[in-house]
């Protein structure tokens, strides 16, 4: 039996910059497909922002086709204006899969950085350092593209279980 790669979309959510990642998994096997950022604009009305991330992101899923999506989950910072907006960022970046039939696992911050680097607490430098080791065709240009990547890893390791979960959640 032949299995075929299965295409992960990791997504960095932000108002400012929304990373995106996109890796195939082939058994243990990484592969690099794509990263990049949907960048919004500071002046613009809030709406139009979260408009312009649903849209990027609509566009790399018609150009990608990714079978599964990860994203990171919110942590609350003392702003609670600025955690609010990224909460409204993250709600628009998770609809994006949903709308194309795609479920999206969610992972902690501190558990992507223990499943690329090893360390719960690493910094930005340690998972783009550990990137090249696991991507070496990537070439994130933004930190915001290379945290997607991790998250897209960090699924490909965690998918099995967080299908699991899944189900034990819908089951209940």
């Amino acid at each position: 039996m032949i299995s075929s790669p299965i295409r992960i979309l990791g997504i960095d959510p932000g108002l400012r910059r929304t990373g995106w990642g996109v890796l195939d998994i082939d058994g243990n096997r990484l592969m690099f497909v794509g990263c990049g950022s949907v960048e919004t604009r500071e002046h613009m009305a809030l709406a139009s922002r979260l408009l312009a991330i649903h849209a990027g992101l609509g566009a790399v899923l018609d150009r990608f086709r990714p079978s599964e999506a990860a994203i990171e989950q919110t942590f609350v910072n003392k702003d609670g204006v600025a955690t609010l907006k990224l909460g409204q960022a993250r709600g628009v970046a998770m609809l994006a899969p949903a709308m194309f039939g795609i479920a999206v696992a969610e992972y902690a911050p501190n558990q992507v950085k223990k499943t690329v680097v090893g360390a719960g607490h690493a910094d930005k430098t340690q998972i783009q350092a550990m990137l090249k080791i696991l991507l070496p065709k990537a070439d994130p240009a933004s930190a915001d593209a290379a945290d997607a990547l991790a998250i897209a890893i960090t699924h490909a390791h965690h998918r099995k279980s967080a299908a699991l979960a899944a189900r034990m959640k819908a089951a209940g």
